[in-house]
C-alpha cells in the first residue's frame, strides 16, 4: 500500500491517516498524533483511519465470509426467510440486504427486563443450518472475520484512551474495556444488490449516496472491510470484478465539508468514529459522515457490492457522557434518525 509520510503521520494516496497494525500492538500511545489527525477536529480529518500489517489470515478471512454473503443472499426468498427476526434485525435482513450477528457472544447474559428492552442489542444469533447448501460454513466465517477485527479494534480503542481519559465518569473503565466487556458487539454482512435494470442509474448526475445514504454510526469505533465486487453470470458462480466505476464506493464528508472517496485496500481495515465516541471524548474525536455510491456504469446491473462492518460499543448501562448512559443515547439516536430500525451504516 502505497503511503505518504508527514510530520511522522502517514497517509494514503486519498489522505486517509495509515498505521501499522504491529505499532498499534506493540506501542499504541506513540500513535496519539495519527489518532487526533484522523478523529479529530483539523479540517481536513475524515474520521477514518486505515489499518496495515495485518495477521495474514485477514486477507483469505475477507475473501471467505464476502463470497458467502452473495451466496446467502441468492439463496431462493423461503430460505433466506427462516434466518429472519424482524423484532430484533438479528438474522437475515432483506430490505437492508443484511445478515446481523454477534460474532464475539452468540447468547447474550442479561436479565430478561433488558433483553426486552433492547432486542436489537441482546436478542440470540440466528445461523444458517450448517448443511444449508452454497452457504456451508457460513457461522465460523462470520465470527472468523468478526473477532479479528474486534481484537484490532480492541487494540485501537487503546490507542484512543488518551482523548478520553479527562471525561470518562468511572475513571476505572476504558474505552477497549467498555467494549470488550459488552455484549451489544454487532457485525453487519452487507450485499448491496446491483440498480435494477428497470431503473438504471443516470449517466449523470448520479446521487453520490445512490447506494447508502448519508449518516453517522452511534458505536465508539465501526470496522470495515474493504468491498468486493462480484459480476453475476448467467450461468457459474460470480467472478470478482473492480468497482463499476471510478466513483464507485465510500465517501466521507472531512470536518471541512469537502467530500472525500476513500478506498479500503483488500489487505487492510479501515475504523470509523461513531457517535459514541464523539460523546466519551468530549467531542475531541467526531463522529463520520459517510455514504456509498453506485457508480454508473455498464454492466452495473449485474454487479453487487459484498462488505462487512463491526460496530463496537458498550452495554447499555454504561455510562458514556456525565447525562447518557449507551441505552439512553442508542434510543435517542434510534427516535432522532433510523426509526428504531438500528445500524445504517
Amino acid at each position: 500500500m502505497a503511503t505518504i509520510a508527514a510530520n511522522s503521520i502517514s497517509y494514503t494516496s486519498e489522505g486517509a491517516v495509515t498505521i501499522s497494525y504491529k505499532t498499534l500492538v506493540s506501542s499504541p500511545l506513540s500513535l496519539t498524533a495519527s489518532i487526533e489527525k484522523a478523529f479529530g477536529s483539523s479540517p481536513d480529518s475524515l474520521g477514518i483511519i486505515v489499518v496495515h500489517d495485518l495477521p495474514p489470515s485477514f486477507v483469505a478471512y475477507r475473501e471467505r465470509l464476502l463470497k458467502l454473503a452473495y451466496n446467502f443472499a441468492h439463496l431462493d426468498e423461503s430460505t433466506r426467510e427462516k434466518y429472519a427476526d424482524a423484532k430484533s434485525s438479528f438474522g437475515w435482513s432483506h430490505g437492508k440486504g443484511s445478515y446481523y450477528a454477534n460474532p464475539v457472544i452468540d447468547i447474550p447474559s442479561v436479565s430478561p427486563d433488558v433483553k426486552l428492552a433492547n432486542p436489537e442489542y441482546y436478542e440470540a444469533n440466528i445461523w444458517p443450518e450448517h448443511n444449508e447448501k452454497s452457504v456451508e460454513g457460513f457461522e465460523q466465517a462470520f465470527k472468523d472475520l468478526g473477532r479479528l477485527i474486534f481484537k484490532v479494534g480492541c487494540e485501537l480503542a487503546d490507542a484512543c484512551q488518551p482523548f478520553a481519559s479527562p471525561y470518562m465518569t468511572d475513571k476505572s473503565k476504558s474505552l477497549s474495556g467498555l467494549i470488550t466487556s459488552s455484549q451489544t458487539v454487532k457485525a453487519r454482512l452487507l450485499h448491496y444488490f446491483p440498480p435494477s435494470p428497470d431503473a438504471p442509474l443516470p449517466a449523470e448526475d448520479e446521487p453520490v449516496d445512490s447506494w447508502c445514504g448519508f449518516h453517522l454510526d452511534h458505536s465508539l469505533l465501526t470496522g470495515l472491510c474493504s468491498a468486493m465486487y462480484l459480476h453475476k453470470h448467467t450461468t457459474g458462480p460470480p467472478t470478482a470484478v473492480r468497482s463499476p466505476s471510478p466513483s464507485s464506493g465510500l465517501y466521507i464528508k472531512t470536518r471541512g465539508g469537502d467530500l472525500t472517496k476513500v478506498t479500503i485496500p483488500t489487505d487492510c481495515l479501515a475504523f470509523q468514529t461513531g457517535e459514541a465516541l464523539e460523546l466519551a471524548t468530549n467531542g475531541r474525536l467526531r463522529a463520520t459522515p459517510h455514504c456509498v455510491r453506485v457508480g454508473a456504469a455498464e454492466d452495473a446491473d449485474k454487479i453487487s457490492r459484498e462488505t462487512f462492518a463491526l460496530f463496537m460499543q458498550p452495554d447499555v448501562n454504561e455510562q458514556i457522557s456525565e447525562k447518557e448512559t449507551f441505552g439512553q443515547f442508542s434510543q435517542r439516536i434510534f427516535d432522532e434518525h433510523y426509526k428504531g430500525e438500528g445500524e445504517t451504516a
